[in-house]
């Protein structure tokens, strides 16, 4: 009996790891576009995972948990971005007013006052 539970303890795993193919097997087996395709992603995701591991690292910093600095850095990216948005349709909404004032002549090009 402990002999045959042992093969199986010991022998289960290995032959799983005799039997499934690595990764470059597996790209291997793709045809000629996904690899290439493989190829060009790889350094996005690789950057992508490092960026991520880093955000971990600064967050595990914090006494808060994880997950409640990474909600607070999600909000935080939010509000930038909409003051960020806010703030261009307000350049361009300006943009459009002195357009609109010059094409009335009511805007003199050298006054620097506005």
């Amino acid at each position: 009996m402990a002999v045959g539970g042992g093969a199986v303890t010991v022998g289960g795993p290995a032959f799983v790891m005799w039997v499934s193919p690595t990764d470059e097997e597996l790209v291997k087996k793709y045809n000629p576009e996904l690899q290439k395709r493989s190829r060009e992603g790889r350094y996005e995701r690789e950057k992508e995972f490092d960026d991520f591991v880093m955000k971990l690292k600064k967050y595990s910093k914090s006494n808060k948990p994880i997950w409640a600095v990474q909600k607070d850095e999600e909000n935080k990216a939010k509000e930038a971005n909409i003051k960020a948005e806010k703030q261009s349709v307000l350049d361009e909404v300006k943009l459009r007013k002195e357009a609109l004032r010059r094409e009335a002549g009511l805007l003199v090009e050298s006054s620097g006052s506005e």
